[in-house]
């Protein structure tokens, strides 16, 4: 009898028993795309629906609310393709970018075919965001049959949108404290993402209140209050003789300013499916194909193979293997917070390239309930540190398991940390763990997640560092800074600073300290080596020091630990040095566990026959 784990999902099957499956993954143009059929049981559309992403922070908030989106339309019978443009997300690095802005367009475009040829549709609808207006503007005469645009929260003027992107990409890089000197002040950039400088230039050019023929005969815009130039492209558009209807993008600024903190405009995406499903349009033809394993893709000494398993096909992930022989054990990346699993600033992406480059394999993947994962029934919509994401990780080492990729050690920052060091206490099939910036070892009970996100404390060493920057007080002087709260924040670090040195003496016998010293034995009782990275200042700092000292003295009853603090580091790793330091410790950690001679031929076989 098959194992559910092991069984080959149907496109868009529902069951009260199963997850939803994970979108089906293709790759086209050096790039990966995601195809969402109809549910089943529904009656297919000849309507399709091709996504033309924004870019930036704005696509990184969006990823889980583009994917529900993509979901409601699939109940509705409407299939969809979503893809990363080139040089962006999951797609291959080595892009040519002279031909400018047309890179993009040209991308989605060719994204248009595939999406023909998957859906059979007759007619397609391009949903865009932010930068998207603009990339779907310039496609728009070379997509066969579009029917309608849809704009939503348009970049109008390009100049504009990269004036607003350098002030916000300052806002995000001095609220993960970064110094002066660390900022990216080369081209247009935001978290860590930097746009080629053709497209910037070229972006810069573009004002579609100067467009002179309506993209589509029928078009959507859902724009915001706040912003003028959305009502002025609407008159525009219909001045120029196009269908349109205006709708209202509540909720944007908490959509797209963190994609730890994002509250979704569920509304909006009802409202979306409902204007869409409205357009005039016939069933389509019953067709029976089935979903095609995508190509690998081929870089610098790796090839990516985008990848869908678990139960019912439910978790979405890219697979990243050697091209030239294997030589480690295999990482697991494992997600932070809300983050695609491309990684913040695409830095896992690079992360699995370089350990390929090395002979190490990898996964990396989106827990059920982000990014391209959808939810599983029965589960808190709130993941980020609860125990049921366990199970998600369990399936993927059964997938790897499959593929004779093991052994495997898991890889995480913040919340990724947290659970590949918790897992690693229930799993034994996990050899090793590498966690960065953990803020806890132990989820109290009854703890707001939330809470610790949004509001929070910096540690007292980072106000301190912060403090002594001229930086710091012309900020205040300017009135960038909420001095109340940073003040209320400081007050209270001293005060559970002053708790803590009363509690510190019986640390031992506390729950929290007996729960996290236990899971520190156990890992040393099962010989379990754990690689523990902090940025200097990092706030998981205070529990870390709290239990084990900022020296790690208390850490020499487990030997099986390292611990290693950067200095000149953020939260995020943002600093290259920081990051080195993270690609070493994985490959030192990988390559702790030796393969058997003809382990990596017998993968490469096995895979080569499925």
């Amino acid at each position: 009898m098959m194992d559910a784990r092991n069984k080959s999902p149907t496109a868009g099957e529902i069951s009260p028993l199963l997850p939803r499956a994970a979108a089906e993954p293709l790759t086209f143009d050096g790039t990966v795309g995601l195809f969402t059929p109809p549910s089943a049981g529904t009656q297919a559309s000849n309507l399709a629906v091709l996504f033309a992403s924004p870019w930036g922070l704005e696509e990184m908030c969006t990823r889980k609310f583009w994917r529900i989106i993509s979901e409601n339309l699939a109940d509705r019978g409407i299939a969809s393709l979503r893809f990363d443009y080139p040089g962006t997300g999951d797609a291959l690095d080595e892009v040519d970018f002279q031909a400018g802005l047309s890179v993009w367009s040209d991308s989605l475009a060719s994204a248009s075919a595939h999406l023909k040829a998957l859906s059979g549709c007759e007619r397609i609808v391009v949903v865009s965001q932010g930068l998207g207006a603009i990339v779907a503007t310039r496609a728009a005469e070379a997509i066969e049959a579009l029917d309608a645009i849809v704009y939503m929260a348009p970049v109008v003027s390009g100049r504009l949108h990269l004036r607003e992107l350098a002030v916000w990409s300052k806002v995000v890089d001095e609220n993960l404290g970064l110094t002066d000197g660390q900022y990216n002040k080369t081209g247009v950039s935001i978290a860590s993402l930097a746009m080629p400088g053709e497209i910037a230039e070229e972006v810069r050019n573009v004002n579609l209140l100067g467009v002179d023929r309506p993209p589509a005969g029928r078009v959507l815009v859902i724009g915001r209050a706040d912003h003028p130039a959305d009502m002025e492209f609407v008159a525009r558009l219909r001045a120029l003789g196009a269908d349109v209807d205006e709708q209202a993008f509540e909720g944007y600024d908490k959509l797209v300013s963190n994609p730890v903190i994002v509250k979704l405009p569920l509304t909006v995406a009802d409202n979306l499916t409902d204007w869409i499903a409205a357009l005039p349009s016939e069933p389509a033809s019953p067709t029976s194909r089935l979903p095609v394993p995508p190509a690998p893709l081929t870089g610098d000494g790796f090839a990516e193979t985008p990848t869908r398993f678990g139960t019912n096909g439910r978790l979405s992930g890219v697979l990243c293997e050697p091209l030239h022989g294997r030589s480690g054990a295999t990482v697991l990346f494992l997600t932070s917070a809300y983050d695609r699993h491309a990684g913040w600033g695409r830095a896992t992406v690079a992360l699995a390239r370089a350990l390929a480059r090395s002979g190490i394999p990898s996964l990396r993947f989106d827990t059920a309930n982000v990014g391209d994962s959808p939810p599983v029934p029965g589960r808190p919509d709130q993941v980020l540190y609860h125990s049921d994401q366990n199970a998600d990780v369990s399936e993927a080492i059964d997938f790897l398991e499959t593929r004779r990729l093991m052994p495997v050690v898991t890889a995480g920052r913040c919340s990724g940390a947290f659970l590949g060091f918790r897992a690693s206490l229930v799993e034994p099939r996990i050899a090793g763990n590498v966690s960065v910036n953990p803020a806890v070892f132990r989820w109290r009970p009854g703890r707001s997640v939330e809470d610790m996100i949004v509001n929070g404390a910096r540690s007292l060493r980072d106000y301190r560092k912060r403090a002594l920057r001229a930086e710091t007080f012309r900020r205040i002087i300017r009135g960038e800074v909420k001095v109340v709260t940073a003040a209320r924040n400081i007050a209270k670090g001293i005060g559970n600073q002053a708790k803590g040195k009363v509690l510190h003496a019986f640390r031992s016998f506390l729950p929290e300290g007996r729960a996290i010293y236990g899971a520190f034995r156990t890992l040393h009782h099962r010989g379990i080596p754990v690689s523990l990275i902090y940025s200097e200042n990092d706030l998981g700092l205070e529990q870390y020091d709290f239990y084990f000292g900022h020296d790690g003295s208390g850490l020499v009853r487990f030997p099986n630990v390292t611990p290693q603090i950067i200095p000149n580091a953020d939260h995020n790793l943002t600093p290259e040095h920081a990051r080195k330091v993270y690609l070493e410790t994985l490959r030192k950690m990988a390559f702790r566990f030796p393969l058997e001679e003809d382990a990596y031929s017998k993968t490469r076989d096995s895979a080569a026959a499925e």
